[in-house]
């Protein structure tokens, strides 16, 4: 799963990247959209090897699976949620 879903999203991120210039994710982050609201957050992208982030992208692979309508990371979670694993991810 791991391999098949980061191939997945360095292929959302470029097809983003290439669909719009003025949207810059710095190297070494990839860009998640969480919420009703589909709210934009960079993060490390170290984050996507911790078990606790592993989830939610188990998540998102049974809500959206790999064909997203948005093209990019979709995280189906409440902002305050994931902002709360952030925090969590941030610590270690």
């Amino acid at each position: 799963m791991g391999f098949r879903l980061h191939a997945t999203l360095r292929a959302s991120v470029t097809a983003r990247q290439a669909s719009s210039k003025s949207v810059e994710v710095p190297k070494g982050y990839v860009a998640v959209y969480v919420g009703d609201k589909q709210k934009r957050f960079v993060i490390p992208i170290s984050y996507l090897n911790q078990p606790l982030f592993q989830y939610l992208l188990s998540q998102a692979e049974e809500e959206f699976g790999y064909d997203h309508p948005t093209g990019g990371l979709t995280i189906p979670c409440t902002e305050n949620v994931f902002q709360r694993i952030t925090s969590r991810l941030n610590g270690l």
